[in-house]
């Protein structure tokens, strides 16, 4: 129904967009054949945020925003820092808001990455901590560290395996506040061909099994599936989970 207000009617527009997207096929199955081949590729490689390499999908890179903009939270915890460039990223944007910070975990944060990461100009909204991410002392640290902040999201992007990130899931998911999300990427190893990865991680094995073993468990988180709609392009597929209770 078309209302009086144009931005509304706007916002309608996309919603009903997005949700006819899965009865799309030639869509659906245009990314689809994208998603592999690119990740084959290294695609994701390929980006850089603020001088910075970010290692993941534009496409997820503007889900993020949206959902960061429209939350404003108070503290964003990340597991996996690499190059550093998704804390830069995260970081600028509270630094437009005007609040927040940013804790970036990671078992081996390289020397070369260190300098870089705390020498750029968003390096004053970061801190960064070096440990497994399951490790429930650090996992301590990070919850005096949140004492205080009203709105928390959480990000998964570290070792890729069934048992860690499922572990990750049941330690960082306290932190989000309802409202927020707690977003688990790479899932997409589970819809790329076996063996596609030279690592630990493949069908069967990876985030996504994860979280579909995480949700069995928990009432009070959903899966978005309007984002994945609307990416279609996307490293983190039914990774978008929704704090509701």
């Amino acid at each position: 129904m078309t209302s009086t207000d144009p931005i509304t009617d706007f916002k309608n527009e996309c919603a009903e967009r997005i949700a006819s997207y899965p009865e799309k096929t030639d869509l659906v199955e245009a990314a689809r054949a994208f998603n592999i081949a690119s990740n084959r590729e290294k695609y994701s490689y390929n980006f850089t945020w603020m001088g910075r390499p970010i290692i993941q999908y534009p496409q997820d890179m503007i889900a993020m925003q949206e959902l960061i903009w429209r939350i404003q939270p108070d503290l964003i915890i990340e597991t996996g820092i690499a190059h550093g460039g998704s804390l830069i990223f995260y970081a600028s944007l509270l630094e437009l808001i005007g609040k927040g910070e940013v804790i970036g975990i990671d078992i081996d944060i390289r020397d070369h990455n260190r300098r870089e990461i705390e020498a750029h100009p968003m390096f004053k909204r970061i801190t960064m901590l070096q440990g497994s991410a399951i490790d429930e002392r650090l996992v301590e640290e990070v919850k005096k560290r949140a004492v205080g902040k009203q709105t928390v999201m959480v990000c998964l992007d570290s070792n890729h395996t069934h048992e860690h990130v499922l572990r990750e899931l049941e330690l960082y998911s306290p932190f989000v506040t309802v409202g927020s999300y707690l977003v688990v990427f790479d899932t997409i190893v589970e819809d790329m061909p076996a063996r596609m990865y030279d690592r630990p991680w493949d069908q069967g094995n990876n985030p996504k099994t994860a979280v579909w073993e995480f949700m069995k468990q928990t009432d009070a988180f959903e899966i978005d599936h309007a984002i994945d709609n609307k990416l279609l392009i996307s490293v983190a597929p039914e990774g978008y989970l929704k704090r509701v209770k």
